[in-house]
Protein backbone atom coordinates (compact mmCIF):
# COMPACT_ATOMS: atom_id res chain seq x y z
CA UNK A 1 0.00 0.00 0.00
CA UNK A 2 3.11 2.31 0.97
CA UNK A 3 3.78 2.16 -2.91
CA UNK A 4 0.69 2.84 -4.36
CA UNK A 5 0.56 5.95 -2.03
CA UNK A 6 4.27 7.15 -3.41
CA UNK A 7 3.01 6.29 -6.96
CA UNK A 8 0.12 8.65 -6.52
CA UNK A 9 1.93 11.27 -5.64
CA UNK A 10 4.80 10.78 -8.07
CA UNK A 11 2.11 10.75 -10.46
CA UNK A 12 0.48 13.54 -9.33
CA UNK A 13 2.47 15.95 -7.51
CA UNK A 14 0.75 15.71 -4.02
CA UNK A 15 2.64 15.31 -0.76
CA UNK A 16 -0.65 13.85 1.13
CA UNK A 17 -1.29 10.53 1.98
CA UNK A 18 -3.88 7.00 2.62
CA UNK A 19 -7.78 8.55 2.12
CA UNK A 20 -6.85 12.32 1.91
CA UNK A 21 -4.49 11.28 -1.07
CA UNK A 22 -6.94 9.63 -2.63
CA UNK A 23 -9.92 12.64 -2.31
CA UNK A 24 -7.32 14.88 -3.53
CA UNK A 25 -5.91 13.07 -6.59
CA UNK A 26 -9.45 11.80 -7.85
CA UNK A 27 -11.44 14.84 -6.62
CA UNK A 28 -15.19 13.31 -6.78
CA UNK A 29 -17.86 15.87 -7.59
CA UNK A 30 -15.14 18.44 -6.50
CA UNK A 31 -13.80 19.76 -9.82
CA UNK A 32 -11.66 18.31 -12.48
CA UNK A 33 -9.79 15.47 -10.44
CA UNK A 34 -5.79 15.05 -11.07
CA UNK A 35 -6.03 11.59 -11.99
CA UNK A 36 -9.08 10.18 -14.13
CA UNK A 37 -9.12 6.91 -14.71
CA UNK A 38 -11.58 7.46 -17.77
CA UNK A 39 -12.94 10.25 -19.59
CA UNK A 40 -14.85 11.33 -17.26
CA UNK A 41 -17.65 13.33 -19.43
CA UNK A 42 -21.00 10.92 -18.88
CA UNK A 43 -22.47 10.29 -15.97
CA UNK A 44 -21.47 6.62 -16.24
CA UNK A 45 -17.82 7.46 -16.52
CA UNK A 46 -17.75 9.80 -13.41
CA UNK A 47 -19.71 7.32 -11.63
CA UNK A 48 -17.43 4.47 -12.12
CA UNK A 49 -14.72 7.11 -11.77
CA UNK A 50 -16.37 7.56 -7.74
CA UNK A 51 -16.44 4.31 -7.60
CA UNK A 52 -12.73 3.43 -7.94
CA UNK A 53 -12.00 6.20 -5.87
CA UNK A 54 -13.93 4.62 -3.15
CA UNK A 55 -12.25 1.08 -3.86
CA UNK A 56 -9.15 2.67 -3.51
CA UNK A 57 -9.59 4.39 -0.32
CA UNK A 58 -11.36 0.94 1.20
CA UNK A 59 -8.14 -0.51 0.51
CA UNK A 60 -6.34 1.72 2.20
CA UNK A 61 -8.61 1.69 5.16
CA UNK A 62 -8.66 -1.96 5.75
CA UNK A 63 -5.29 -3.19 5.19
CA UNK A 64 -2.74 -0.08 5.36
CA UNK A 65 -4.37 0.87 8.25
CA UNK A 66 -3.67 -2.59 9.59
CA UNK A 67 -0.01 -2.23 10.12
CA UNK A 68 -0.07 1.27 10.84
CA UNK A 69 -2.42 1.23 13.51
CA UNK A 70 -1.74 -1.45 16.24
CA UNK A 71 -4.51 -1.16 18.24
CA UNK A 72 -6.76 -2.80 15.29
CA UNK A 73 -4.08 -5.35 14.82
CA UNK A 74 -4.48 -6.14 18.77
CA UNK A 75 -7.82 -5.82 18.22
CA UNK A 76 -7.70 -9.04 16.11
CA UNK A 77 -7.47 -6.95 12.71
CA UNK A 78 -3.94 -8.79 11.66
CA UNK A 79 -3.61 -9.10 8.24
CA UNK A 80 -3.58 -13.15 7.57
CA UNK A 81 -1.62 -15.02 4.61
CA UNK A 82 -5.10 -15.32 2.83
CA UNK A 83 -6.45 -11.89 3.41
CA UNK A 84 -2.78 -10.44 1.93
CA UNK A 85 -2.82 -13.16 -1.38
CA UNK A 86 -6.44 -11.74 -1.65
CA UNK A 87 -5.00 -8.30 -1.83
CA UNK A 88 -2.37 -8.57 -4.41
CA UNK A 89 -5.04 -8.97 -6.95
CA UNK A 90 -6.78 -6.07 -5.90
CA UNK A 91 -3.14 -3.89 -5.85
CA UNK A 92 -2.66 -5.12 -9.66
CA UNK A 93 -6.09 -3.83 -10.31
CA UNK A 94 -5.49 -0.64 -8.84
CA UNK A 95 -1.82 -0.24 -11.00
CA UNK A 96 -3.70 -1.37 -14.15
CA UNK A 97 -6.27 1.53 -14.03
CA UNK A 98 -3.24 3.44 -12.65
CA UNK A 99 -1.32 2.68 -15.81
CA UNK A 100 -4.56 3.94 -18.02
CA UNK A 101 -4.87 7.18 -16.35
CA UNK A 102 -5.05 10.72 -17.26
CA UNK A 103 -3.14 12.97 -15.18
CA UNK A 104 -3.25 16.32 -14.49
CA UNK A 105 -0.34 17.47 -12.06
CA UNK A 106 -2.00 19.50 -9.21
CA UNK A 107 -1.34 23.30 -8.63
Amino acid sequence: MKGVSERLRQMSGLTSDGAALVDQCFEVGTGTPVVRINAYRTESEVSGHCGFANLFKGIFGTFRSLSAHTQRAAAGWALTEPDALDLFPMLSLVHRRLNAANVRHAP
